[in-house]
């Protein structure tokens, strides 16, 4: 295997036309995210040891990412602000630190 140096890009971005679509992007990822936080019991005891998707303040379940980003996708191919997070089968204390 060979070992190649990692680079990180940083690059600001002034361009107007491109801020506001990422602000718009921001709001529907703050909208799902919102809509997850008033729902988040029952869709935790309900699927457990799945993968979740929120899209269009709607949730989408698989047994993997790309399943449950493809049924978000379909419902609401103009979301751009959806996310993923895997439900662990076990709830347990977590620990994180940084």
């Amino acid at each position: 295997m060979v070992n190649t140096p990692n680079s990180i890009v940083m690059k600001e971005v002034t361009d107007p036309r491109e801020l506001a679509i990422a602000s718009s992007q921001r709001e529907r990822f703050d909208r799902n995210s919102a809509w997850l936080q008033a729902h988040i019991e029952e869709i935790y005891s309900a699927h457990r040891g799945r993968v979740i998707c929120v899209a269009g303040e709607e949730l989408f379940v698989a047994d993997d990412t790309e399943g449950a980003i493809a049924l978000a996708r379909a419902a609401h191919p103009e979301d751009d602000g959806w996310f993923t997070r895997y439900i662990p089968k076990e709830r347990l204390p977590r620990i994180y630190a940084l």
